[in-house]
């Protein structure tokens, strides 16, 4: 009986399920190409932040559309300022790259980030963030849906 249950299984493993796993010869076409970005670079377009945000505020798009899910962006506050208490639709999963960052979530205990430390915001959770350094605060973020931020809690 188990020769013949190990007949089937190879059976079937060579059969359409393996073939599907099997690369073919010719190499696939990426559906986009790849890129990179610099803090730094000429190419970085800035923009402003919402209106509720601190002067000197901007936003710069790293890749895809702030429109659409998926899109990674710079967010760059001000030396010494603070980003109110604000929430997103999506959830957010940051990394930064400059600066020291204060983060405060609702319910949850301050955190300070240094560079090079990763912070997850789940949807809708209202959090304040104060760059506590005098250079900029940046920060590196990816949204799953459309790049938004409203001032204040969800009602």
């Amino acid at each position: 009986m188990k020769d013949h249950i190990t007949k089937g299984l190879a059976m079937v493993l060579t059969g359409a399920g393996l073939a599907a796993l099997t690369p073919s010869s010719a190499p696939a076409q990426p559906a986009e190409r790849a890129i990179t970005r610099d803090l730094a670079g000429p190419g970085l377009q800035w923009g402003p932040c919402p209106s509720f945000m601190p002067s000197g505020c901007q936003i710069a798009v790293l890749h895809g559309d702030p429109a659409k899910h998926n899109a990674d962006v710079f967010f760059r506050l001000p030396g010494n300022s603070k980003a109110e208490r604000h929430w997103h639709n999506s959830a957010e999963r940051m990394v930064l790259i400059a600066g020291e960052l204060l983060v405060e979530f609702d319910g949850q205990d301050a955190v300070v980030m240094r560079p090079g430390t990763y912070a997850f915001g789940p949807a809708r959770l209202p959090h304040s963030a104060a760059c506590r350094s005098a250079e900029a605060c940046v920060l590196f973020i990816a949204f799953e849906e459309p790049v938004d931020a409203m001032e204040g809690a969800p009602r």
